[in-house]
């Protein structure tokens, strides 16, 4: 089934490292077999990406290609093979690629070609344009259907604060893979970056009662009133990484029986002492997860108490639809005043990757408009 498409789309093309972005018109993508063709809305943008683009931050994908991340867009055209998706319909697009045939070969988006050679091959052959452009090819699985008229229209949310998703479905990839439940009181560690804010905000939506923890006292406080901002009821303890150990697991104690862990180590903190604490401070039967670069995790509780360790990569796309249900229902803060949106047109483009680094973090998103001009 296809809808008319204009023969042409204005697309923001990276032809190396070297030179940097430029906006073109390139013939605008038919879709086939497997595939939809989405008129995008607003596509996300990190806090890293101006340094992978420029080659600052060495990840390796093929150029040159369209730029891009997860993105919001309406269905323009589906492949012959298409059952569900209609014309129209409102999608989350999301950069997590997969091969069909073996769910291990996978990639981000525009971004990263994995680690393996299917991973490679794939986006190298197959799925290398991302979402920074007036229309994209995408995979029909990729393709998340959002309930337009609830999320937009009752909760009052806009197509482009509705890219906030992007960054909150890292987090809870992990929190659901330990199986965080209402009433739980779970430690993210340290709880002052940038996915570790959000798995703040994720895990009280979630239902459970919060400790974080981080070196920087103000920026702990300036935390936990952001989320009081936004989630008045919010359960949230904050705790000092003062670098004892056993001190740091005490401090922790006090709160009562603790439930699980959250680690999302940044490679520059790899070997601190704020997972050992959280691990030490875990009840009996407690749960891990492990998202981060953290190297410094043996201590005897683990066998001593049963806790469980689970590492996790991203997410499955089960966990995106149960997180489209949690945003559906309304369990996170709604409307313009939980979320600040800079958006971009694609000529725009040096202006949207420095806002990136500046305006991020919790209440914070950046896209690209494709649309706009």
């Amino acid at each position: 089934m296809q809808s008319a498409l204009p023969s042409e789309h204005r697309a923001l093309f990276l032809e190396n490292r070297e030179s940097g972005f430029q906006v073109i018109t390139r013939t605008t993508p038919q879709p086939d077999h497997g595939s939809a063709v989405i008129r995008i809305a607003a596509a996300a943008i990190l806090p890293y990406h101006r340094d992978v683009y420029s080659g600052k931050r060495p990840l390796p994908f093929p150029t040159p290609l369209v730029g891009g991340f997860s993105a919001i867009g309406h269905v323009a055209a589906v492949g012959p093979d298409a059952t569900a998706l209609k014309s129209g319909q409102l999608v989350y697009i999301d950069c997590v690629i997969r091969a069909r045939d073996d769910p291990d070969c996978s990639f981000l988006s525009a971004y990263f070609h994995g680690s393996s050679d299917g991973s490679i091959k794939l986006m190298r052959d197959v799925w290398r344009d991302g979402t920074y452009a007036e229309y994209a090819k995408v995979p029909l699985e990729n393709c998340i259907p959002l309930n337009e008229s609830r999320l937009c229209d009752r909760l009052g949310y806009s197509l482009q604060d509705l890219m906030y998703m992007a960054y909150l479905l890292v987090p809870y990839g992990g929190l659901r893979d330990i199986q965080l439940e209402p009433g739980q009181t779970i430690i993210v560690c340290p709880a002052t970056g940038f996915y570790s804010g959000f798995a703040v905000q994720v895990a009280i939506a979630m239902g459970a009662r919060v400790i974080a923890m981080g070196r920087n006292v103000e920026k702990l406080a300036r935390l936990k009133e952001q989320v009081k901002q936004r989630s008045p009821r919010a359960d949230m303890e904050t705790v000092k990484i003062t670098g004892d150990e056993q001190q740091d697991a005490s401090a922790l104690q006090d709160f009562g029986p603790i439930d699980a862990v959250f680690d999302i180590t940044p490679s520059a903190a790899s070997l601190s002492t704020h997972t050992r604490s959280a691990i030490k401070a875990l009840r009996r039967g407690g749960k891990v997860s492990l998202m981060g670069s953290t190297r410094n995790i043996s201590v005897q509780e683990i066998m001593m108490n049963n806790i469980t360790l689970k590492g996790k990569s991203m997410y499955e796309r089960e966990a995106i639809l149960q997180f489209v249900k949690m945003l559906e229902r309304g369990l996170f803060p709604m409307g313009k005043e939980s979320v600040e949106t800079k958006a971009f047109a694609l000529d725009k483009w040096k202006e949207a990757l420095d806002a990136g680094v500046d305006h991020n973090g919790i209440g914070k998103c950046v896209v690209f408009a494709p649309l706009s001009s």
